[in-house]
Parts: C-alpha cells; structure tokens; sequence
C-alpha cells in the first residue's frame, strides 16, 4: 500500500471530530488541539492536511488506547454517513450495500487525493461485504466506522473484522461487514 500523504488533504470536519470527542479530557485535548494548531477548521468542507488527521487518530491509538480509537471511528462514522445522507449518495434508510458504496463514493467527495485512493468494495453478498481500505486511514478506527454506518442500515447483530491485514504482510487491509 502506497502510505504517502503528499497533497493528499481532507474535510476539517473530521478533525473537528477528534477535537469535539476529546474536548472535556483535560489531559489529551490540549496534546491534539496543539497537534491540529495552524489547520482552518472554521468550516467543515475546509480541506486540511491529512498527515495531521492520521498523525492525530495514531497518537490517539498509542497513547489513549485502541477502544478509544474505535470509538473515535464511530462518531467518524457517523459524519460520514450523515454526509452520504447530505450529497445524496444514500437515501436516508439506506441498504448495506447502499451504504458501503456510498462510503467509497463520500471517501472521494471528502477526501482529495491525487492518487483516488480510499475505499473499494471487493465483494458483495446478502449477508457481507468485502471492503478494502487503499488510503491512509488508521486501521483500527475503520473498525468503528464501518461499525457505525452498517448500524445505520438497520442490520442485527452486525460484525467487522479483518479478511487482509497490512500489519500481517498483506498489501491491503481488507474488512469483511457481516450480519445476520
């Protein structure tokens, strides 16, 4: 996987996000509003460095804790989806699949990346999806977020976990939804 981060920038709105979770933590909110210091988050669509999101959400795996890393995919998530819901990628009741491809298309609306990485479906069925993460993205927060926008489809008892792993060698996280 290609790891660069040259020109590569993303809505403020998720750092925002960052910002607004840990906002009443008086010992890690000062350590990532520092952290995000010089970055125009006046408006949501501001586009702004992705190193210092991925910096960002990495300090917070390595410091705070991979819960708090999933956590923090969660409330991303859910910025995505309502975003989804907003460009009208999605309806606002939206099926799995629905959901999934709306997330790659939202991936490239939010994110500006001359390389187009993002998100890929790779495989589809009626009760799973295959997704492959070809951006820099924190891996574990992905598990939140993928977690947080399958809920929003009204799916029981649904499930995240690791088909392929960078970590294990692969050239690609790979993320298998399934429900029942």
């Amino acid at each position: 996987m290609n790891n660069s981060t040259d020109n590569v920038t993303l809505a403020a709105a998720f750092v925002n996000d960052i910002l607004e979770l840990y906002k009443e933590n008086e010992t890690d909110y000062p350590k990532l509003k520092a952290m995000a210091a010089g970055l125009d988050l006046s408006s949501p669509t501001n586009m702004v460095s992705m190193k210092v999101y991925n910096d960002m959400c990495d300090w917070i795996e390595s410091q705070i804790g991979q819960a708090n890393t999933r956590k923090l995919g969660r409330k991303i998530g859910n910025t995505a989806f309502n975003a989804m819901v907003a460009f009208k990628l999605i309806p606002e009741k939206p099926s799995p699949e629905e959901a999934m491809s709306g997330l790659a298309k939202v991936a490239s609306t939010m994110i500006q990346d001359p390389l187009k990485r993002g998100w890929e479906i790779i495989e589809n069925s009626k009760k799973y999806i295959i997704m492959r993460r070809t951006q820099t993205f924190n891996s574990t927060l992905q598990f939140g977020l993928l977690d947080e926008i399958i809920r929003k489809t009204g799916v029981i008892s649904p499930k995240v976990e690791y088909v392929k792993s960078v970590a294990n060698g692969d050239e690609f996280d790979e993320y298998k939804i399934s429900w029942l």
